[in-house]
Order: structure tokens, then C-alpha cells, then sequence
């Protein structure tokens, strides 16, 4: 689930020597796009205006209001694969696989831009007090690269945009601007080197799954004691958080006393963070749940700004960082013993667990075509069903200029 950018970012613990923003002059065309996310600072204006995609603009702000149709108060699986809305996105979606944004390079091409770090997913340039991050369609999972989805980097990006402006009653973030459909320009934060990990389930395929380390017998885990006899996909009695920390890019799960012992955050620094993912995450069980969704289980990341205040960074509630459900089948599925009815990447990790060794073959299969496909409608629609927004594809006719390259 993780995105390393506590690595990526900046180093941590690394001080912001001002608070005043002067962004480059950057050259690019502007294809500004704020996705009604409000600038967190008045100088918002002085950021770049970053385009990594020639867009067309027809259409495109009657497409920002308009409300996408009104799902079912119960949606369904057979709805997700065989919809109206799928076979309209489809041909869009494979006219994209040989135009995906696997890597940028935008700091050859952008004067201002220090220099670049690839995380799994993001791009990420420095720009001085604040951060150019680009979410490409790379496809992380067993802490490597499997795939790269088409307009997924898009989807993560809006989808963030969308939960940051939702979130604001529960924490700051660090979100100044989106000058484009891909690209975040936010605050340059010490970032926290902890993943708040929140779980209201049992469940999960990889090493750190809560699943995973339950079914090997531990019942005792980042600080929580887990009672017998949990099966797998049940719900817990209560949320949960299950902190990690990074070790050679791998999750390393990690106790509330460990963080502070270790210096990673100070215990009122945890109990802040704490209170706030717990937050978010019971928020965005009632949003998905509204919308006929599980929010099954999710990771946030903070950073603390130059005035020490922790503020919320990275991404959230994303099919990537996130486990999502159908709502109406579960129960029915549960106690049949069946797997829940997943649109977010779950179904990828197995397809690939089921072919390979992921965490330890060198070389992987190439994910198929339709798999891949598959993949980028599913990102689509949990898009469309918890934002009500009708996700725009023609911002991608063109993706090859301002540094960026698929």
C-alpha cells in the first residue's frame, strides 16, 4: 500500500528556511485545473503552471460540473464489469496503452525544478519551498513496479484532489494547486517517516496484511490485541491502526511505543496523527457506504510544515492506497466464504501471486492486456461512484510534451 515518499520527498526532519513561495517562471502552456480544490495559500498564484498533456478544452468544464448519472443505492459487481459507462470508456482506455505516462522528466525541461525523485508511482520535483509531484500510470505492489495502467495517474490524482477538499474539517494538507490533471503542487513538508495504516478488516494478500500476519497466529499486532477465531474478510470489532515504518523499501509494521522510542515522531506528534487517520478513516467509511462501497482498510501519511503543524500529504483514499468493496454482495459473500466483490487493485496482486512469486522472482509475466484494462476501468469507476464527477479522458490525446515520456 505504501508510497515512499518519506524518502522521496525531502529527507526528514529537514527545516524549511521560508515561509515566503517564489516559484520559477516556468514556460509552459496552462492547462489549469483547480478540481475545486481551494489553494491553501493566498500566493497560490505564483506557482507553476505545469501542463503535461496538450488538452483538449472542449467539453472540459461543462465535463468538471456536470454530475455523473446516479448509481443504484446498491451497486453491484455485474454493474462494475458489464456497464453502459464501461463499454463507452473502453476504446478511450485501449487507445491509451501505447500513450501511458510510465516517467517524466520534467527537470531537464523546467528551469527552476532542482532536481527529480522517482517514487513507485510519483514523480517528484523540487522546486524550492514547495514540490512539483506527478502521479504517473506506474502500477506498484510487493514493493516494485508491476504494470502501467492507463489514465490510473489521472484517477489517483483527482480522486486525492477530491478527498483533500472533502477532508479539510479533519486536518490541514499540504495541496496548493493542480495546474494539471496529473500533477499536485504542494507545500515542501519534513515528512513523517511512519505510514498510518487503518483497518476495519481482516483481510489482505501481502506480508504486512493483517490477514496474513493473523492467520500465521500472531494476535498481537502494532499494539493491538486480536481475539480468536476472526475469519478471513471479517469485519473487526473496532477500526484499527497498525503503524509502519521503511526498511529497504520494504513495510516494516511497528508499535505506538517503538515510533516514539525510535525518535521517529514524539508521542504527542502519534497521538495527533492518530486521532486524525482514525478520523479520516471513519469519514470515508460513511462517504463510501453512502455510495455503496466498503472502505475496507487505507494508509495516510503526514508532514509536518514549517510551523510545525501536521499536515496531511501523499494521497487518500485512492484504489491505490486503499481497499474498497462492494456493499450489497459482502454479507451474502461473507458468510458463504467467498471473496468480496473488490474494485481496487486486489484483484491484480492475486493474478500476479498466482503466476509468479512477486516479492522474490527477478524478472515478472506481463500483466495481460485485458487484466490491464480491466484494471483502469475499475480505477474509473470507484472515481465516478464516490465522486459523482464523470471522469474526463480527452485531457490525454497528447501526453508527450514538458519533459514527460511514456
Amino acid at each position: 500500500m505504501a508510497e515512499c515518499m518519506r524518502t522521496t520527498l525531502n529527507p526528514p526532519k529537514t527545516p524549511l528556511h521560508s515561509n515566503k513561495i517564489s516559484a520559477p517562471k516556468l514556460s509552459f502552456s496552462s492547462s489549469f485545473s483547480s478540481f475545486g480544490t481551494k489553494p491553501n495559500s493566498s500566493n497560490s498564484n505564483n506557482y507553476p503552471r505545469i501542463s503535461l498533456s496538450v488538452m483538449s478544452n472542449k467539453n472540459q468544464n461543462q465535463n468538471q460540473n456536470q454530475n455523473h448519472h446516479h448509481h443504484q443505492q446498491y451497486l453491484s459487481l455485474d454493474a462494475v464489469i458489464s456497464s453502459n459507462r464501461k463499454a463507452e470508456l473502453l476504446g478511450d482506455i485501449k487507445g491509451s496503452l501505447s500513450n501511458r505516462l510510465s516517467e517524466t522528466n520534467l527537470h531537464l525541461t523546467v528551469p527552476g525544478l532542482k532536481s527529480k525523485t522517482r517514487g513507485k508511482v510519483r514523480d517528484i520535483y523540487d522546486g524550492g519551498d514547495y514540490l512539483v509531484l506527478v502521479t504517473t500510470d506506474r502500477q506498484s505492489a510487493f514493493d516494485r513496479i508491476l504494470a502501467s495502467i492507463p489514465f490510473k495517474g489521472q484517477v489517483l490524482n483527482e480522486t486525492s484532489l477530491w478527498w483533500f477538499d472533502q477532508t479539510r474539517h479533519i486536518t490541514p494538507n499540504a495541496v496548493i494547486s493542480s495546474p494539471d490533471k496529473n500533477v499536485t503542487i504542494a507545500k515542501k513538508c519534513s515528512v513523517i517517516p511512519v505510514e498510518f495504516v487503518v483497518r476495519g478488516f481482516v483481510t489482505g494478500s501481502t506480508d504486512t496484511s493483517l490477514w496474513t500476519v493473523y492467520n500465521k497466529g500472531i494476535r498481537n499486532y502494532c499494539g493491538n490485541a486480536l481475539p480468536d477465531g476472526l475469519v478471513k474478510n471479517q469485519k473487526l470489532p473496532a477500526n484499527i491502526l497498525t503503524p509502519t515504518t521503511k526498511a529497504e523499501d520494504h513495510d516494516v509494521p511497528v508499535t505506538p511505543d517503538e515510533i516514539v522510542k525510535l525518535g521517529l515522531m514524539t508521542e504527542a506528534e502519534f497521538d495527533e496523527a492518530s486521532r486524525k487517520a482514525l478520523r479520516l478513516f471513519e469519514y470515508g467509511q460513511r462517504v463510501a457506504s453512502e455510495h455503496g462501497l466498503i472502505l475496507v482498510d487505507t494508509k495516510y501519511e503526514f508532514g509536518k510544515s514549517s510551523d510545525d503543524s501536521i499536515l496531511l500529504i501523499d494521497e487518500v483514499h485512492t484504489p491505490d492506497s486503499s481497499r474498497y468493496w462492494i456493499a450489497h454482495s459482502y454479507e451474502e459473500r461473507f458468510q458463504s466464504g467467498l471473496e468480496p466483490e473488490n474494485v481496487d487493485k486486489e484483484f491484480l496482486r492475486l493474478w500476479f501471486k498466482d503466476h509468479c512469486n512477486p516479492y522474490e522472482d527477478e524478472v515478472l509475466p506481463d500483466a495481460p492486456e485485458e487484466l490491464i484494462c480491466e484494471l483502469a476501468w475499475r480505477y474509473i469507476f470507484l472515481y465516478e461512484a464516490i465522486t459523482k464527477s464523470r471522469f474526463d479522458v480527452s485531457s490525454t490525446k497528447v501526453r508527450l510534451n514538458s519533459g514527460a515520456n511514456t
